[in-house]
């Protein structure tokens, strides 16, 4: 099959578009045939070892020193040292082709939808793997599952509009369920441009929430159309725009130096919540806000149990929108990487899989 393969830390230089053996099926597992792959940050971010303790910048700021001290490190990845050479994508829409010997062959053509945070220890246990940071994602013609972390969903949508969904909506709506947000209370949307920040705007209108959003100026328009009340320039005094002790929530994947005013602007008893830190992972914190105030901090990443079936039934409900902001083949996925880190556009990108050659489908239709 075509796959990218990611070769170690480094530039677009580690990205390689080449053949390998097509996975093979261990019990409790299926194989789809990958039909749209979102583009995240956290492909990128693998990629450059940006999740070493050693980075103290923002993705944009990363310089070679720091590359260079992530990979002598070797603790880039999400848990454990990324299993370089690896096939990365965290989002996937397939259509189940084959199952293990013990599956359920009555699977076989369903659309589905990967949860590509599973909880391989029980929901008991905030212990966590990721597909496409642990062990190989979409970024391929096939891709093997643990048959319990694939949906079935029946919609009109598109297979591309489809691939914009795991990852960001998925993060976004459990960072919502997690700070518990509920209708009339006031929720601020870092980065709300984004695939996770769009998202959040859509699942807090969802949830009956006020919604303000920053964005880049560009933006403003298109943000407001998915639902934002409010919209403020990325960069303003976020204190000075909105007054102190006026938002319940904050959904913050960007940090960096904006990080105390996010503190400020929440009422006494609010809450912080974030899964990611695009703009800087180091913040100044003010211990004296954050208790006297009475704030709740909550950090996510491992996706609690409700979250991916919910996002399944927003989607047949017609309940959010697909914001897929343009389709790439994917043996360009440095183009996709290239103009996603430009941050131009609204919503995700995806890249789709060429189709499959004639030896293939031959191949599954014989069984396996």
């Amino acid at each position: 099959m075509k796959a990218v393969v990611t070769t170690g830390n480094g530039g677009y230089e580690v990205l390689e578009y080449r053949d390998v053996p097509i996975p093979t099926l261990a019990s409790g597992e299926v194989l789809l045939q990958v039909l749209a792959a979102g583009v995240n940050n956290t492909e990128i971010n693998t990629r450059l070892g940006w999740y070493s303790s050693k980075v103290t910048a923002s993705t944009e700021g990363l310089t070679d020193t720091e590359r260079e001290k992530a990979k002598e490190q070797a603790d880039g990845g999400w848990n454990e040292a990324t299993p370089f050479p690896f096939i990365q994508g965290t989002d996937c829409c397939g259509r189940i082709v084959a199952v293990a010997p013990d599956g359920d062959k009555s699977t076989v053509g369903l659309r589905v939808l990967v949860r590509s945070c599973m909880r391989a220890f029980g929901w008991e246990s905030l212990e966590n793997i990721w597909m496409a940071s642990d062990f190989d994602g979409a970024f391929a013609q096939f891709v093997k599952v643990p048959a319990g972390e694939v949906f079935p969903v029946n919609c009109d949508w598109s297979d591309g509009q489809l691939g914009t969904i795991p990852c960001a909506y998925g993060t976004a709506e459990n960072m919502l369920h997690r700070a518990k947000v509920s209708s009339g209370e006031h929720v601020l949307v870092a980065g709300a441009s984004g695939g996770v920040g769009s998202a959040a705007v859509q699942l807090a209108k969802r949830r009956g929430a006020v919604v303000t959003a920053i964005a880049g100026k560009a933006k403003i328009e298109q943000v407001q159309s998915i639902g934002a009340d409010h919209v403020i320039e990325r960069g303003v005094d976020i204190v000075a725009a909105l007054g102190a002790k006026t938002v319940d929530v904050v959904v913050d994947n960007v940090g960096g130096a904006s990080f105390g005013e996010m503190l400020e602007v929440l009422v006494r008893g609010g809450r912080y919540v974030s899964s990611g830190a695009i703009g800087g992972p180091i913040v100044a914190l003010d211990m004296r806000t954050f208790y006297l105030k009475d704030l709740t901090m909550i950090g996510c990443t491992a996706w609690d149990e409700p979250v991916f079936p919910n996002l399944i039934s927003y989607i047949e409900g017609g309940e959010i929108q697909p914001l897929l902001a343009k389709e790439f083949p994917l043996e360009r996925i440095v183009d996709a990487q290239r103009e996603f880190t430009e941050k131009k556009h609204v919503g995700k990108f995806v890249l789709i899989p060429p189709p499959l050659s004639d030896a293939q489908m031959k191949l599954f239709a014989s069984g396996l």
